[in-house]
């Protein structure tokens, strides 16, 4: 399809929503890394302007082919996003505890962020045919290994956050699918339980676990930060002290003490909502969920209009994976969820995610696009 008749087809409020969102992130980026820029000599938000320009060029590259035409390459996905997971594990380089990152010279790029946008399109194909079909603990199975794969390189890095996020990307997608509310409500009961048990199997009998002393702290301090205040749990009781202090208004834009003061760590990534809700109060931080909420329906409403279960089931990964983020990082932000480093979309710093969510959000308006589109 033509570059002119895919604006004509664009879902403007869609659109529209993103860049509110995209443009109120860039002042809170602003305000988070002004002193930032003294430590660490990088202009965080040139940086996020240069990556959003060309995350702009990959949404409209996105849309000029048909989403139904990637069905047939998706074993093909597959095997590249697996391979991409191993580069990681040979070629990365460890930053902030997990060997996550692959360089390029000076350049840095995060894998895993675009896997998850893969991941989304190679399990559209492969749910596709089970729809209606996801009734047993058996049929579960299949799906559970094919996600599981790749899970497990991400776990061995490791990054506990992206892992998190694929079992929601693949529970958002089979609940779609048609699978057993119930069981998958069960199943996400007992993992809970088992996790509960392993940290304590962990600590009492040592267990081995497949995470780093500081990903199992970041969970025990989630149920009483109090427990070491000026280690563990300091990030946290940080954070909530700045989403408090905001108040109704804010303290203004550049006025946060909290952010300005640096007590907030990784303020320009996993805390930047809690320099929102400091400077622009609880009425920004409402409007940015305005936005947000906004963005998870119009995505709901057009997995409803798609053409066909493929594109129904990519727009649902998206939004699963969108929703996830959300939830985690602003529930992180005021100690409703445990601290697992997950940005928040469209908002926090950092040039593989956001490259990766318009790349999402491109296979999101795609099948908007082609949506009365008729395949022969």
């Amino acid at each position: 399809m033509r570059i002119s008749k895919v604006l004509k087809s664009i879902d403007p409020l869609l659109l529209l929503d993103v860049a509110l969102i995209l443009v109120m992130g860039f002042f809170v980026l602003a305000s988070a890394s002004h002193n930032a820029g003294e430590r660490f000599g990088v202009d965080f938000v040139q940086r996020q302007l240069l990556w959003t320009a060309v995350g702009v060029v990959a949404f409209f590259l996105v849309l000029t082919v048909d989403y139904s035409k990637l069905a047939k390459y998706a074993t093909h996905i597959y095997i590249l996003n697996l391979l991409l997971l191993l580069a990681v594990l040979f070629l990365g380089t460890e930053t902030k505890g997990a060997q996550a990152w692959i360089y390029i010279g000076p350049l840095g790029f995060q894998p895993a962020e675009v896997v998850k946008t893969l991941l989304i399109i190679g399990m559209a194909q492969f749910l596709a045919p089970r729809i209606g079909k996801l009734n047993t603990l058996k049929s579960f199975i299949p799906v559970f290994i094919y996600v599981g794969i790749p899970l497990l390189l991400i776990m061995m890095q490791p990054d506990l956050g992206t892992g998190l996020v694929y079992v929601a990307i693949m529970f958002g997608m089979m609940l779609a699918a048609g699978a057993s509310p119930l069981l998958l409500t069960s199943l996400f009961a007992g993992g809970i339980g088992l996790v509960v048990l392993a940290i304590y199997a962990h600590y009492t009998w040592d267990l081995w676990l497949p995470l780093k002393e500081y990903q199992l702290m970041r969970l025990i301090v989630f149920v009483d930060p109090m427990i070491d205040p000026r280690g563990w749990g300091w990030n946290v009781i940080q954070s909530q002290i700045a989403v408090g202090s905001g108040g109704l208004l804010g303290k203004g834009w550049m006025m946060g003490s909290q952010s300005g003061g640096n007590f907030l760590p990784e303020q320009w990534t996993d805390f930047i909502f809690s320099v929102l809700a400091e400077e622009f109060g609880f009425i920004g931080s409402a409007l940015m969920l305005l936005f947000f909420f906004l963005l998870l329906y119009r995505g709901i409403k057009i997995a409803t209009k798609a053409k066909d279960p493929f594109g129904s089931l990519i727009v649902i990964g998206v939004i699963s994976m969108f929703a996830f983020h959300i939830l985690q990082n602003i529930g992180m932000a005021i100690g409703i969820m445990p601290i697992t480093g997950i940005p928040l979309p469209f908002v926090s710093y950092g040039g593989s995610a956001l490259l990766a969510n318009m790349i999402a959000l491109g296979l999101v308006m795609n099948v908007y696009v082609y949506r009365d589109r008729i395949l022969f």
